[in-house]
């Protein structure tokens, strides 16, 4: 099983509250592995990434859709070296590209990352 596929099992057992939905979608290159929907009735979209190095890796088309879709688009990445999960705004996936996760989260581990998802 791939590392992202347990991540997503991992997501989906601990942040209960969000009704998630994989999408598993081949014809549009760089769609988003989750759609989700919180308690508020809100929408967003959420991409899996894991890593065991600060480095996060990309397609060009995954850039191209967070560049697109600025807003309640997120990446969620698990950092194998803590154990715990980051999750980050869309918009901010140029800095992700260049930075990796040496850029500040907007959440970190699953109770956080359900907070900020919960309050849009």
């Amino acid at each position: 099983m791939k590392p992202e596929t347990k991540f997503y099992a991992q997501v989906k057992r601990n942040i209960t509250e969000i009704s998630w939905i994989r999408i598993e979608n081949l014809s549009v290159p760089g769609t988003p592995d989750l759609l989700g929907y919180n308690n508020s009735g809100h929408f967003f979209t959420v991409e899996l990434k894991y890593t065991k190095t600060n480095k996060i890796k990309f397609s060009p088309h995954q850039i191209a859709f967070h560049v697109k879709h600025p807003e309640n688009t997120f990446i969620m990445v698990f950092d194998a070296s803590c154990r715990l999960p980051k999750l980050y705004e869309g918009k901010r996936i140029r800095e992700l590209v260049a930075g990796g996760l040496t850029q500040a989260p907007c959440a970190t581990g699953y109770a956080a990352c359900r907070l900020v998802l919960d309050a849009l």
